[in-house]
């Protein structure tokens, strides 16, 4: 396959893509791992992280999530 022919082939890739439509794309689902608890953990940015005390708290949320 020469340089062109694959040039051609991706474009042809690409455009069959962006004109899919809506029915062809899977569906967008949430990730568990996305999904915050319903709690609120009192932190103050430069506190002792709650997951891991040798580092100050930088607001990540992590200790709020399901941590996958």
């Amino acid at each position: 396959m020469t340089e062109d022919e694959l040039r051609v082939l991706v474009r042809e890739v690409i455009a069959s893509r962006v004109t899919a439509q809506p029915d062809d794309a899977l569906p967008a689902r949430p990730s568990a791992s996305h999904a915050r608890l319903g709690m609120v953990v009192p932190t103050v940015p430069g506190s002792p992280c709650i997951i891991e005390p040798n580092v100050g708290c930088n607001q990540c949320g992590y200790c709020v999530s399901l941590g996958h």
